[in-house]
Formats: C-alpha cells, structure tokens, sequence
C-alpha cells in the first residue's frame, strides 16, 4: 500500500491553509516599500527613498525557553511580541527605523490553530513597532520536537542615514543616562526563573503570591517584552542621543558597556521600581542580588544616554509614547582595565 507525506508526518495541505490565514495578517503590517505579498519564494521591500545614505541594519534572536511557559500554559497569543521585541529592540539602538520582519516557526506537527495564534502575535508586534511582516518559513519536523512544542527564530532589517548612526562615540563623562521600564522578564533569564518557580520547591504556574498582587506566577511570566521601536524613534527626533542600549540577558552590567566607549562606565542609582516578580525570584531562589543584576534586566528594558541638557526632552519623549522613564544614573570615566561588567556600578543606597 502506498503511503504519502502526511504519513510520514508531514501536512502539506495544513502548511497550505496555514499560509492562507497568515496573509490577512501580513496584509495588515504593510507599510510603503513592500514591494510583494506573503506567499512566494522571497519578500521585496524597496530601499526607503527619504533617507540620506542609507545603511541598513539588521538583527536575529529567539524566545528561548520562555516557550516553555506557552506549551505549558496554552497560551500562544503573546509570544509573538517577544520575538519580535528581542530583534527590534536590538535593530533601534543605533537609531534605525525597523522596515521588515520574517519569522521562522518549526514544529514537530502542525496544529493550525497555535500556529495562527503565534503569528498573529507576530503580526501585531510588528504592527506596533511600525514594520511589514515581510515573510517567513514553517517548518514540520517530524521527529524534531516533542509533541504540541514549537521553536521560532526572527529576523528584522531596519534602515538609518549613515551620518545619523547612534554608536555610542559621543558619549562623555558627564552625560546622563536615562532608563526606560521594561514589563518584567521580557524574554530572559528563563531558565533561572524556571527553576526557582517551578522547581520541586516552587509555587507553580497557577500560585497567586501576595507579591504579585493579586497575578498568577504565569500571568508574570508570560507577560510580553515592551517593544521600543517608537521610543527610539521619538528620542531621536528630540534629542541630541548619544547611545542606546537594549537591556537583555546579562542585565545592566552585560548590556550598556557594549555602547559606551573605552575608559567610561556609567553609575547607576541604587534603586529603582521593578516589577514584583524579580523580588519574588530573589527571595524564594534564594538568588543573590548581583546573580540578579546580571542574569535579568531587573525593571528597566532599555537605556538613552543623553547630554544633561536633553534629560526633561528626553524624559517627555518616552511619556509621548506611553513609556515610563527616569534619570537612573551618569557616565563617568573608568579606568581602561576595568573588566566589562564592573564598568556599570550601583552607588550607595
């Protein structure tokens, strides 16, 4: 008897319908530029014509094991705001306005209804961080992936004049450094996580900790990383930014040297207000504070540095897109030896 694809595990007529329902989707991230619709071998977006020797950037990243939370939860309708923050987040530091995004999503069988929920996560995420949702790739792997698990990779390309690049260069002894709040976790640090809150001593996904005021641990877990796309763009418009940092695993320390340049660090506040469920991870880990400081973003999800004159633009700038932001600290010279995570410090309390 003969046997076909799907035998082998592979839905040729489910990938179809699957690229069916993505198409009102994409459609509805279409921004001028997009040159094709979803649906052939490649997507064709023109070189924006308003921008002064352009140079384009471009960005990848993942979840992570922060999808285990979605397998184990259901809940798929969020995680495509994780994607795409992880590679926007990253392509607008250096002062890009992100175009296109294309995703990558592979599965050991295709459950239509998931897929579509994670792409249409995807698809709102771009939306608000102003790109098309260019294309991508699904993938049945049979074999490849426990059952009802997925993985998904991204893809972003962003585009800025080259006399308007934010590289950090500028940056003086002096300038202030201005932190944006992140909405949690965003999507780091989740193995650690993992293990202190759902290890065999934790509360468990559906535990509602007096902490967390009322959430559930998965409710605090899932929640979507910020996208900054329209932070960045506004910052630029009305300051003179000398760099941007995206803060993601390695927090603080592992995140804004990578932007300043050699002999500066940056003395940071001591204390801040951050989302409940790092003090929770801290005190039931137990999880030292300088563990936390450089596995996860602890409150604050991206950095400006700007002169001292620019701070009240600044701080107005995020406020008009609905972001909370602060003066959280100064650049200050270091010593050219001072090893890469000690350039950030935390003054006395």
């Amino acid at each position: 008897m003969a046997i076909s694809y799907r035998d082998a595990g592979v839905d040729i007529d489910a990938g179809d319908e699957l690229v069916e329902r993505i198409k009102p989707l994409a459609k509805r991230t279409r921004i001028p530029g997009v040159l094709a619709d979803v649906g052939g071998f490649a997507g064709l977006f023109a070189v924006p014509a308003d921008v002064e020797e352009p140079v384009l950037v471009s960005g990848t990243d993942g979840v992570g094991t922060k999808l285990k939370l979605a397998f184990a939860t259901g809940r798929h309708d969020g995680i495509g705001a994780d994607l795409v923050g992880m590679c926007v987040n990253d392509v607008v530091t250096c002062g890009a306005r992100p175009l296109f995004f294309l995703d990558y999503f592979a599965t050991g069988k295709l459950e239509l209804a998931v897929a579509e929920a994670v792409v249409g996560s995807i698809a709102r995420a771009c939306e608000t961080s102003g790109c098309a949702l260019l294309g991508g790739e699904t993938a049945e792997l049979p074999g490849m992936y426990a059952d009802g698990e997925y993985d998904l990779a991204g893809f972003a390309l962003g585009v800025v004049g080259r006399k308007r690049i934010v590289d950090g260069k500028r940056v003086a002894p002096g300038d202030a450094v201005i932190a944006v709040a992140s909405s949690g976790l965003h999507s780091n640090g989740y193995s650690l996580a993992r293990r202190v809150l759902l290890g065999e001593t934790g509360p468990g996904l559906e535990a509602r900790p007096a902490e967390l005021g009322g959430k559930s641990v998965a409710d605090a877990l899932l929640e979507p990383t910020k996208l900054y796309a329209k932070l960045a763009q506004a910052l630029v418009a009305a300051t003179d930014v000398r760099a941007m940092s995206h803060i993601t695993g390695g927090g603080l320390p592992g995140n804004l040297p990578r932007v300043l340049p050699e002999g500066l660090g940056a003395r940071m506040a001591p204390q801040w207000e951050r989302p409940a469920i790092f003090e929770l991870i801290a005190k039931l880990g137990p999880v030292e504070h300088g563990e936390m400081l450089r596995t996860f973003n602890m409150g604050v999800g991206f950095i400006a540095v700007v002169p001292q004159a620019d701070v009240a633009k600044a701080l107005e700038a995020a406020a008009s897109v609905g972001e909370k932001a602060w003066l959280a600290g100064v650049i200050e010279s270091v010593p050219v030896e001072t090893p890469f995570e000690e350039r950030v410090r935390f003054a006395e309390a």
